[in-house]
């Protein structure tokens, strides 16, 4: 059993691959100036570079776990997150309201993949 990180760090590893499944570290958006629609654009976009990187993509995507700032921002997140997930291909998943690492973030993505 072979674990694989990529981009490993003091604290974390923003990919980790283990029998065939991969598990990214939370991603954030590029931009924090920006609101909850680019935000979570971006922030999806990070996970589309990640997981192409560690040989997969978002029809693979096994769970996501969205932690929102404010379950206000909800409706417009979703709006983003529903064009972007392939249709017949959503996976299980859980939002959440949470405090974030810096006062300026909205959202955050936690996902879990398999290799293709």
């Amino acid at each position: 059993m072979t674990i694989e990180r990529i981009d490993t760090k003091q604290r974390m590893s923003r990919v980790v691959k283990h029998n065939g499944v991969i598990y990214l570290c939370g991603q954030v958006c590029t931009d924090s100036t920006q609101g909850i629609t680019e935000q979570t654009q971006t922030m999806l976009m990070k996970v589309d570079a990640l997981l192409e990187e560690a040989g997969s993509d978002r029809e693979h995507i096994l769970s996501a776990t969205i932690y929102v700032k404010d379950m206000s921002y909800f409706g417009e997140m979703n709006a983003v997150w529903d064009s972007w997930v392939p249709q017949g291909h959503a996976p299980a998943r859980a939002c959440v309201t949470a405090n974030m690492a810096r006062e300026e973030l909205l959202v955050e993505i936690s996902v879990v993949a398999a290799e293709k």
